[in-house]
């Protein structure tokens, strides 16, 4: 048992679901397995399965536990502080591509 850091700037949904939800309401969860430390109170980017940068998230509370399966999972809750420009969003995917995700084919 231990703890993964995430990337500071860096919050990348698994679920297209989950991301409509903070898309559609403002705020949502996110549910990532093992445990997990997420930047509580920053800013990040937030980025779709496909890994294309979205919005600007804030994380309220990053929540680690053992689920009633025996998992360890971290649970992340966020609000939405804006959804990015289509140029914003061309950049910041582009940096994420070469920085975190591998560079594209």
């Amino acid at each position: 048992m231990g703890f993964a850091t995430e990337f500071n700037s860096v919050c990348k949904f698994k679920s297209q679901q989950e991301l409509y939800e903070l898309l559609e309401y403002g705020r949502g969860k996110m549910v990532k397995s093992g445990f997990r430390v997420f930047p509580a109170g920053q800013k990040v980017i937030a980025y779709s399965p496909s890994n294309e940068a979205i919005a600007i998230v804030k994380i309220i509370a990053s929540i680690a536990e053992i689920n009633f399966q025996g998992e360890e999972i971290t649970q992340v809750e966020m609000e939405l502080v804006r959804r990015l420009s289509e140029e914003e969003a061309r950049v910041q995917t582009a940096l994420a591509h070469e920085m975190f995700f591998g560079e594209r084919a």
